[in-house]
């Protein structure tokens, strides 16, 4: 970076940086260099730049930085400290307001670094110039900043009340304070008028020739003469352009730091950006380095960019993501080369660290009304080299519960195999035996399905696929042997854009339509059609202004279905229609809504189903948060929805939010409670409900 040089009209001062630290500012300062007598004054490396508030940090100023870490030592203060009190007056600019407070060494270090009399003294000097640096980002070059320390109100003795930091004095008077005082120290910035940009120019590396935009590329520039002269939009519109240019397919474009020239007189800053554009190319040679279990055949075939496409920094990052979301990596990198190949295209090296291909995880859960359920899971991940997922899981279920008579389990196999048979679509394969003991029935079934599931575009996908079941069921102490098949197909919307299912939403919707062809085969064969809607969506109170983003959501959730082909006695039972639990009405227990058998507790089940929830989920501090609810529903022996006893419940819980999802706890109680049903259910689980 070229020399730095001082602004007209400014005092030249020395300031004494705190012992503690060396700040980058420091290095940057224009105001400790030789005065010159220009009229006009460059202000090469784009006002060098007043990059401390703006997080951008020169790298020159980062590499002294680095090095003062390194060789600088703490030294804890000898003899007694000075505790201090700091207030930094508004300005009637909260986003200035916020930069003076974040640039301020008195505020962050008043509590956590104790100092004595002259390190105080340092500390209080060095506050000009970082205050100084923070007006500049924001424009303002004729800004003054004063710091006044006073002691408490009560002393009376020597020495004076107030002290102005600027004060040659001041170390003295800090080392005469009495022990025990705690003194005031008022920051006071006046911007004073704000600069403007003037002219503002685009020229090559070598200033020869002018740069011309197209107007989509003076449009992502966004600088214009007249613009507030706010440094993080002018480094930032450096950057956009740059960005815009290489998505346009030049993959060498590169705009420099500007120069910045002041020109008190007009009040303006003038800015000269270098700017090489460099000529456009295709992508060329797809390089992969760090493989090892993986197949290169499938990452190429997996890779949405190609050899011949144009050069777009976004689609290259698509693909990344792409890669890394196949969760077989650790890490994912792409580097383009430095310079363009032979043939004017540019190379790419993608980077790959596989992760471990094994994992063990638990499984526990709880409810009042399903009892406990405790399970393992073993996955092998990259079975065959395409990304493939085995995953083994044996869960014991039926511990406890009001909806229970017995323990249970459920035991099954899944594979995952992505790109099956296409790219944008996954297939996948269950083999599950199952055994459940509830009041309604009894059950012991072994399971296969298959099934694809087809990404449309962000948010939409279908699935369809085929399923055969054979089970033993017993309900009414009649025994029953079912052979089924089944060919179920959905669609499906998500725009929450969670990355896991675990998270919880706080906008968006959720919409799944599904079908299910079903043939079952007894003492004779019936043909029945499961339909069934489900949607939630979330409404984050952030945007009414009463909240920030995340921390007051409104989540609502319905849910209709119905059966078709037959009637409740022609189906078998675990294919039925029930109420009650987390996934339809809380307060109720598990199958506890809807026609029970000879006024008992054992449900019959229905051929349509509608629920409905309205909930409220708060975030407390950091980890914690509470919801409370309302769920509402039926469930009749007609086919048509919106028949049946209406069942009504309510409840409120706590959550304790972790990395993977919140742990949730619910309470809830019926409001018009069924004979024999219980009189409040307990839910604990990982998530959220919907």
């Amino acid at each position: 970076m070229r020399g730095r040089f001082p602004l007209p009209g400014f005092r030249r001062r020395t300031t004494v940086s705190p012992p503690e630290r060396l700040r980058p500012e420091a290095l940057l300062s224009v105001r400790d260099m030789p005065a010159r007598p220009q009229c006009d004054w460059p202000l090469p490396g784009a006002l060098a730049l007043l990059l401390t508030i703006t997080a951008f940090t020169p790298f020159h100023a980062q590499t002294a930085l680095a090095k003062a870490k390194k060789t600088t030592k703490t030294i804890a203060p000898s003899g007694p400290t000075l505790p201090y009190t700091t207030t930094i007056e508004p300005t009637k600019n909260t986003d200035l307001d916020a930069a003076l407070t974040a640039s301020s060494d008195l505020l962050s270090l008043q509590k956590t670094h104790a100092v004595g009399p002259f390190a105080l003294a340092g500390r209080i000097r060095s506050e000009y110039a970082r205050m100084t640096t923070a007006l500049e980002s924001f424009g303002y070059y004729e800004g003054h900043v004063t710091v006044t320390v006073r002691r408490p109100k009560t002393a009376k003795a020597p020495p004076e009340v107030q002290i102005d930091g600027n004060d040659i004095s001041l170390p003295q008077w800090l080392g005469s304070i009495p022990t025990g005082e705690t003194l005031s120290v008022t920051v006071t910035a006046s911007p004073g008028p704000l600069y403007h940009l003037g002219t503002v120019r685009l020229v090559s590396p070598d200033k020869k020739q002018p740069v011309i935009l197209s107007p989509a590329e003076k449009t992502a520039f966004g600088l214009t003469s007249g613009d507030p002269a706010i440094a993080s939009k002018v480094l930032g519109a450096g950057d956009i352009l740059a960005g815009k240019l290489q998505e346009e397919g030049h993959p060498l474009a590169n705009v420099d730091i500007p120069t910045a020239w002041l020109r008190p007189a007009t009040r303006t800053l003038d800015l000269t950006f270098p700017v090489s554009i460099g000529p456009k190319a295709d992508i060329g040679n797809i390089a992969l380095k760090g493989l090892d279990k993986t197949k290169p055949a499938f990452i190429h075939r997996r890779l949405n960019v190609a050899p011949g496409q144009l050069y777009q920094p976004s689609k290259i990052e698509s693909a990344r993501q792409d890669l890394a979301a196949l969760g077989i990596f650790s890490t994912v990198g792409v580097k383009a080369a430095p310079k363009l190949a032979p043939d004017g295209s540019m190379p790419l090296t993608f980077s790959f660290k596989e992760a471990k291909r094994h994992s063990v995880g638990a499984e526990i859960g709880y409810s009042t009304d399903l009892g406990g359920r405790v399970g393992a899971t073993w996955t092998h991940y990259n079975l065959f080299g395409n990304a493939e997922r085995l995953r083994l899981t044996t869960l014991v279920t039926g511990l406890g519960g009001s909806a229970q008579q017995g323990l249970g389990y459920d035991i099954y196999a899944d594979l995952f195999k992505p790109d099956f048979p296409g790219r944008h679509q996954n297939a996948s394969f269950r083999l599950e035996g199952l055994k459940q003991d509830f009041y309604s029935y009894r059950q012991t079934a072994l399971i296969a399905r298959a099934g694809i599931v087809r990404r449309l575009n962000q948010h939409w996908n279908i699935s369809y696929g085929l399923a055969a079941e054979q089970e033993k069921i017993e309900q009414f102490w009649i025994t029953r042997d079912y052979t089924m098949v089944f060919a179920p197909v959905s669609a499906n919307f998500d725009n929450t854009d969670l990355a896991s299912p675990l998270l919880p939403a706080t906008r968006g919707w959720r919409v799944s339509l599904s079908a299910t062809p079903s043939a079952s085969f007894d003492q004779g064969t019936s043909f029945f059609a499961l339909l069934q809607a489900n949607a939630s969506t979330y409404v984050d109170l952030a945007r009414t202004g009463l909240t920030r983003p995340g921390r007051s959501v409104f989540a609502f959730r319905a849910i209709v279905g119905s059966v078709q082909g037959a009637s409740t006695l022609d189906i078998p039972p675990d294919q039925r229609l029930y109420g009650g639990g987390t996934a339809t009405i809380r307060g109720y227990r598990y199958q506890g809504v809807g026609p029970q058998f000879a006024g008992t507790k054992y449900a019959i089940g229905g051929t349509s189903l509608d629920a409905g929830t309205v909930e409220f989920r708060q975030r407390i501090l950091k980890s914690f948060g509470a919801a409370a609810f309302i769920d509402a529903g039926q469930v009749g022996s007609g086919s048509a929805p919106f028949h049946g006893t209406l069942r009504v419940g309510a409840g409120g819980g706590a959550r304790y939010f972790t990395p993977i999802g919140p742990i949730r706890l619910d309470i809830a109680v019926p409001l018009n409670r069924p004979p024999r049903g219980d009189k409040w259910e307990l839910y604990i689980g990982l998530g959220e409900t919907f």
